[in-house]
């Protein structure tokens, strides 16, 4: 494994690590303030923790490694050839890893409690609603932020400067609509790094509903790529007055591959 390719890992673990901790966290901390109950105005501050948070993961690493701190992007890239599926398995590993020691973060901060609270700040599928309501959902919010990633992160027509606080704020938006469904996830790494946790401080985790989350996002996410890449077709109109540079993958300072790594891969 090369050093550059080991530093992208890292990336990818970090920027996971601090979904979770300031994602889901923000979860736990909104059920401690309700004593155990969400009001759909905290799921909203939730969904706003989780904008915030991306939105910095990706200034922080998105010309790194790309920052796609999610397993349902790295596959949902690699699936429109946005990224090598070479490196898929090292980044979805890392991401796993990354989002159980976000997990072991919120019970660092909130005590083994958080445990207790909606799998330390877990998703699962809302009551009166089925699992397959909730897949459908997660499918559907994951299609939101693939499209949105291929719209500002790769297509170089994008304007600059914009991805990493949409990308961010369409994930508040999804989980504004889906959360009282499946909880608004659209990220397996997300949910499982939570479950995991909360299953070692011995809380009730719902590990039937698991594939939920990751059939959902998946899915959802590849088809969300698919379906702009063929509409917007985001290679077929570069911008005018495009570098060289440019052409090789710098997209105005974000990035979804560093240029060393465009085309074949030649770390190990």
């Amino acid at each position: 494994m090369s050093t550059e390719f080991a530093r992208r890992l890292g990336a990818e673990f970090v920027g996971t690590a601090l979904l979770v901790l300031f994602g889901a966290g923000a979860l736990v901390a909104a059920l401690k303030v309700g004593q155990g109950e969400l009001t759909y105005a905290g799921l909203g501050i939730v969904g706003f923790s989780f904008a915030l948070v991306i939105a910095a993961a990706v200034y922080m690493f998105g010309t790194t490694s790309g920052a796609h701190i999610n397993p349902a992007v790295t596959v949902s890239l690699a699936a429109v050839r946005r990224f090598p599926w070479s490196q898929v398995p090292a980044y979805v590993l890392v991401q796993l890893l990354g989002g159980f020691v976000g997990a072991l973060l919120i019970i660092a901060i909130f005590g083994s409690e958080a445990s207790d609270l909606n799998a330390t700040g877990g998703t699962i599928v809302g009551a009166g609603y089925t699992d397959a309501q909730a897949v459908v959902a997660e499918g559907l919010g994951t299609f939101l932020l693939t499209a949105t990633i291929m719209a500002l992160a790769v297509d170089r027509r994008a304007p600059g400067g914009f991805a990493g606080l949409m990308i961010g704020l369409a994930v508040a938006c999804e989980i504004m609509v889906i959360g009282p469904i499946s909880g608004g996830s659209v990220n397996p790494a997300r949910t499982l790094g939570p479950y995991a946790v909360t299953d070692m401080f011995g809380g009730a985790v719902p590990w039937s509903e698991l594939w939920i989350y990751w059939v959902g996002p998946l899915v959802g996410g590849a088809v969300g790529a698919i379906v702009y890449d063929l509409i917007a077709r985001p290679e077929r109109e570069p911008p005018a007055g495009a570098d060289e540079q440019g052409a090789q993958g710098e997209i105005q300072g974000r990035r979804v591959l560093p240029d060393t790594e465009r085309g074949s891969p030649s770390t190990g």
